[in-house]
């Protein structure tokens, strides 16, 4: 679709890339690491069942506007039957492509590692008896089968749930021939099961939970004969929909809208790839779909259940080697946080250093009796947090807490709203942020009195207060003592607490206010140098780029002789190299073990060089219906750090990335023994490493 004109458009108009073909190309990249000889093989799997949750999310999310247009219940905009097909075609080759490789890869290397997943067929008898009792004591007392009929309704089948669909012979109790019948799977049964060493030998044996179940469906059904039968899963929309201006309590809308989600609109149907006619038909009915929501699989409904196996096998073999973040180079163990960040800002670069050293500066502050005050945002931080741990403990010693927790952080809210009620149970003050926009700031904020005066101190981020996936997740940690950027940040609490207007800042852009303007500003400032002859080069890596007044200013700034290069992990609609019109745009996807998180935006204009981190990506509701955040990093010593660590050896990776061709492609870009830019920077960091020196 072509970009809207303003004052000063581009020379040539640019044509942008459909997002949601961007994002699950952006899987097919990732599902290429499973694909991968180089790999170790449980990690294979684990790059194959991500991508599979990711598809679970997709659909959740992105497909229900291609489905109403399909339905012609809303053809218009940018959805339409048309869209739909589309994307119905593009996610079953995708799905196809997960399963033609699990079968036909996967599962013939884990046999030859020992590793075998057995069908019924394919069990012996000494295997079938334990299966069987298995069955009984385990699963059978926990399903309950319905045949329907007037007084039995088709249940309710919660999102993503796993299910079996049977047509019955011969007649019930009462002599009445209902044919179908539905079983519930209860989601806390395991959905792979490892076979004990009496019955698997030497090798590692698992039965799917599903392949059980058929293996004794017709026990379910006695008297009954079981003719076809079928597993099934059905995707529901997910995406949460509360009316923030016409609900009284927020929290409390949410919880009884997360009941909810379970239920929503059918998006997807999976069934096994034998499923007749008659029975896909009678389900596709059910659930009103169309025949292109009807996704016919060759194994497990489920294939992200599938990571179960990692945790069964114990082969660290098959697993990538374990690696041991350092301790921040720039923070001295045993010594005071507050007095390094006197004395200058430092970074920590997760997860190559350890985030552990963002929780000892959290706990520092908690055990300080100068510290007065703690202030924070929240966004995901897990359901188990050693962090809300030490702001309980804030409370508990006296300290003002305020924690700013976004209640609608997608597939979090449950979680958030636990700590929520927990933190306000015991005295904390607790915000939900400003209606209508979600917080997705990441900053924390100390107080501490010193002497006759207070000083702040801060942690920024690009990315969440979750240790967890801290540990995966390349992300910026930024501590500060920076009295211009501390006073910014206690103005966006206090705009966030009171919601009165934020005064001029001196160091923070802050979205929905200025963030897109001040980037768009900054893109025009090196456009309009390099139209002069002068040094021109914008560098920016992010997950997303999708907002459309973003890539306009870069297509103008790309004519106009600015050198552009963009590191975007995922979805990106601005395509690159289009002959007269993205010439100087070169964009690039990397995709390594860590899942490559940071924001990170270089601009250079003639003389003039500036650098931000942010929690914000180029789209159009981080820019402009979300609280975000971006800072600049005014040290030339550690902008520096973050242009060799972040940026350059991304753009000269030659084992993990990808780079986006004119025709909307994406061409991997590999040499042998090519440099790996989160290779390069484990090497660096590997805490092991300077043990082995010593």
């Amino acid at each position: 679709m072509p970009l809207p004109t303003t004052a000063s458009p581009p020379r040539a108009a640019v044509t942008l890339l459909d997002r949601d073909h961007s994002i699950l190309a952006f899987n097919e990249r990732v599902l290429d690491w499973a694909h991968r000889p180089d790999v170790p093989l449980l990690e294979r799997l684990r790059y194959l069942c991500i991508v599979s949750s990711n598809l679970d999310e997709f659909f959740e999310v992105r497909a229900a506007p291609h489905l109403i247009a399909a339905q012609g219940q809303d053809d218009k905009g940018s959805y339409s039957s048309v869209s739909f097909q589309a994307m119905a075609a593009a996610t079953h080759a995708l799905v196809a492509q997960q399963y033609a490789l699990y079968n036909d890869d996967l599962l013939p290397t884990f046999a030859r590692n020992g590793i075998k997943i057995l069908s019924h067929g394919e069990r012996n008898a000494a295997q079938r008896r334990w299966v069987r009792e298995y069955f009984e004591r385990e699963v059978r007392p926990l399903l309950i089968p319905v045949s329907l009929d007037p007084a039995h309704p088709f249940p309710q089948v919660a999102n993503k749930s796993l299910n079996f669909i049977a047509r019955l012979g011969g007649s019930d109790a009462f002599g009445r021939e209902n044919e179908i019948a539905i079983v519930k799977v209860p989601r806390v049964l395991p959905r792979l099961i490892r076979l004990p060493a009496k019955v698997s030998g030497k090798h590692t044996v698992l039965v799917s939970l599903s392949s059980v179940i058929r293996a004794h469906l017709v026990d379910l059904f006695p008297g009954r004969e079981v003719g076809q039968f079928s597993q099934f899963r059905v995707t529901r929309h997910s995406d949460l929909a509360v009316d923030e201006d016409d609900v009284q309590n927020l929290r409390t809308a949410l919880r009884e809208g997360l009941v909810m989600r379970h239920y929503g609109q059918a998006v997807r149907l999976e069934v096994s790839a034998g499923c007749s006619e008659f029975l896909a038909g009678y389900l596709l009915k059910e659930f009103n779909l169309p025949e292109g929501a009807l996704y016919r699989v060759h194994g497990p409904v489920n294939l992200a259940r599938l990571s179960q196996l990692i945790d069964l096998v114990n082969q660290p073999k098959l697993l990538f080697p374990p690696y041991q973040a350092s301790w921040p180079k720039q923070i001295r163990q045993g010594q005071p946080f507050f007095e390094q960040l006197k004395a200058g800002d430092a970074l920590v670069h997760q997860p190559f250093e350890r985030f552990d050293a963002v929780l000892a500066f959290l706990r520092e502050a908690v055990n300080d009796p100068h510290v007065l005050a703690i202030k924070q945002t929240i966004y995901r931080t897990g359901a188990d947090s050693e962090l809300m741990g030490l702001l309980r403990e804030a409370v508990r010693k006296g300290k003002e807490v305020t924690v700013v927790v976004e209640l609608k952080a997608r597939f979090d809210e449950e979680a958030n709203i636990n700590w929520a009620e927990m933190l306000e149970s015991i005295g904390a003050q607790v915000l939900y942020g400003v209606v209508g926009l979600k917080t997705h700031a990441k900053m924390l904020l100390i107080t501490r009195r010193e002497g006759r005066h207070l000083r702040r101190y801060a942690h920024l981020s690009t990315g969440n207060y979750n240790p967890r996936t801290a540990r995966l997740y390349t992300d910026l940690s930024y501590l500060t003592a920076d009295p211009l950027l501390t006073a910014d940040m206690d103005s966006v609490f206090l705009h966030l607490a009171s919601q009165s207007r934020l005064p001029k800042l001196q160091r923070l852009w802050v979205a929905p206010f200025q963030l897109q303007r001040k980037f768009i500003e900054s893109i025009d400032a090196v456009g309009a140098a390099a139209a002069q002859g002068q040094p021109a080069r914008i560098v920016a890596k992010m997950n997303a780029l999708t907002d459309e007044a973003v890539m306009l200013a870069l297509v103008r700034a790309g004519q106009q002789g600015a050198q552009i290069d963009l590191i975007v992990r995922g979805a990106c609609m601005l395509p690159a190299g289009v002959p007269g019109v993205t010439d100087n745009i070169r964009v690039r996807s990397v995709i390594g073990r860590f899942l490559e998180h940071s924001r990170v935006f270089y601009f250079c204009a003639g003389t003039v060089e500036s650098l931000y981190l942010s929690s914000a990506d180029w789209m159009n509701r981080n820019l402009m219906r979300r609280i975000e955040l971006a800072w600049p990093v005014t040290d030339p010593v550690l902008r520096q750090r973050v242009i060799d660590e972040c940026l350059v050896p991304y753009l000269h990776d030659r084992a993990d990335a990808w780079d986006l061709q004119a025709d909307g492609r994406y061409q991997r870009t590999t040499q042998p023994h090519g440099a790996s830019a989160q290779g390069a920077l484990m090497a660096r960091y590997d805490a092991r490493k300077g043990q082995r020196k010593g």
